[in-house]
This record gives C-alpha cells, structure tokens and sequence, in this order.
C-alpha cells in the first residue's frame, strides 16, 4: 500500500495544533539515490556557497519551513559524517582514538567503550539526507522531529503515547551530539526518543533554551495522534488547563469517589466545559 503523505501532514498538522507547537517539525529520509531529491529541495554548498552543521539544516526546516538536501560535501561538524555513515570510523583506526579524546570522558579506556557503540548507519549507504517540514513533506519520512517549546507540550506529548501504549516513555540523554540521538538511534530502534538540544544547537543554530525534542518514528505517528486527539476530546490536552492558585480546588469526580472510600473530606467536582 503505498504511503499516505496527505495524512501524515493532516494528523502532524492535528499535533501542531493540539500542542500549539511554533516550530515545524522535522520530517528526515535517509536518502539512497540523489535521483529520489525533490527538485525544491535546497543543497547548502550549491545554494549557499558556504558548509553548514546539520543542526543548522535543521534549524532552517524548523523555523523557515525550508526543504534540505544534506550531502557529505555540506556537512562542517564531524559527529554526523560519522553517524549518518558517510565517513569510516572504526575502532583502532587514527580518526576512532582522535575523536575519543574529545568526547568529554576522562578515561580513556571508558571513552573508547562508548564511543565505539557510538549510534552509527551503514558506512556508504545514503547520498545525504532529506529535510522538510513535516506538515506539508512529500515523501515518507523515517522519523519526525517534534521540537518543543517547553516541557507542558512534551509532556502532553508524553501523556498521548501512554494512552495508547499503556507504558512509560524509556529514553536516555546525552549533553552533546544531539543530532544523531535524536534521528539516527530511532532510525536504528524505531522507537520514540527526548533529546536535549547541544551545545552546538544551542551557540550555532540558536536553539531556544526551552526547547526539547521529541522523535516519532513514522510508523508510531497514527499511535501519537490518536493518544493526544483522545486527550484533547477529553479536556487534558495541552489547552484544556485551567491555571490556578487556589486551595480546596475542585477535582475530577474520581478523585471524590477515592476521598469518599478512604474516609476523607470530598470537595467540589470540576467541570471543564466552563472556563
């Protein structure tokens, strides 16, 4: 069945709105042939005349709605031309032991263990990278990147997975090399990641200190949708808060119902069709 690019941009544009997200989210193919690039899609070094990083690509889907084609050529940071598998960087090789001693880890010995399990795609495989804004991308992305402006929207987001799944949401966190956390290990597991920004998101593509990203596999993409369309139904959506100092608050009647079995004081019920 072939894929439905005009649903996924209608059920990306249903989370938008339910999170109030003001950054687009970022639909990545990994690209095999060059042949497969849109014609729109920009290409930095030819475009631009200059190399950018990929969190700078991104950055230009994320708030300028651009479509990118990243190559080897474009890239001006080493962690991605590692981990998107365009440049050799085994263990034992010159390039492995230089970046070892840079990755922030005191001892050697730890820094070659973890970088050697560093997230990596096949060494040769893609022509580069193809960036849109997911809203409106024609093509089947691997992943989204769903950039946060606070935690309130990723928890929602959170919230909307745990409602289809059942399950807590398992990610880790690095301080640095966000770019490859947040698409290439999805890409690997295909499952949902939270990705703090870099430093060098941060001092190169100017990314918000409250900004958080949330990775959505394509496949889990209806999963999330529904999670948080049922949430928004059902007034705990990101919108339906209403924001209050107030002691003795009322409560969703369930919380009664509990107080009333433990012999505690019952209060009011809340009803979120009023403001």
């Amino acid at each position: 069945m072939a894929f439905d690019t005009e649903l996924m941009n209608k059920q990306v544009q249903d989370i938008m709105n339910a999170l109030v997200l003001t950054l687009n989210p970022q639909a990545i193919k990994m690209v095999e042939k060059e042949e497969d690039v849109p014609e729109n899609a920009i290409r930095p070094i030819k475009e631009y005349g200059e190399h950018m990083a990929l969190c700078q690509a991104l950055a230009l889907t994320k708030r300028d709605k651009k479509t990118i084609f990243f190559t080897k050529d474009d890239h001006w940071c080493w962690n991605p031309l590692i981990g998107l598998g365009h440049v050799p960087c085994e263990p034992g090789t010159e390039s492995f032991e230089t970046v070892a001693k840079f990755l922030g880890i005191a001892d050697m010995d730890k820094a070659r263990e973890f970088f050697a399990k560093f997230p990596r795609l096949e060494y040769g495989k893609y022509a580069g990278m193809l960036i849109a804004p997911a809203q409106t991308a024609a093509f089947e992305p691997d992943v989204i990147l769903f950039s946060c402006d606070n935690n309130f929207q990723l928890r929602t987001a959170i919230w909307g997975i745990k409602n289809m799944t059942g399950t807590m949401l398992e990610s880790s966190f690095d301080a640095i090399d966000s770019c490859i956390h947040s698409i290439v290990t999805p890409i690997l597991n295909r499952n949902y990641r939270i990705t703090l920004p870099d430093p060098g998101d941060q001092e190169r593509a100017l990314a918000d200190k409250g900004e958080i990203i949330l990775t959505v596999p394509i496949e889990k993409l209806p999963e999330l949708h529904e999670g948080l369309m049922r949430m928004e139904k059902y007034g705990g959506g990101y919108k339906g808060y209403k924001l209050e100092m107030k002691y003795d608050f009322a409560r969703p009647p369930f919380y009664n119902t509990l107080y009333e079995m433990w012999g505690l004081d019952t209060g009011k019920d809340w009803d979120h069709s009023k403001g």
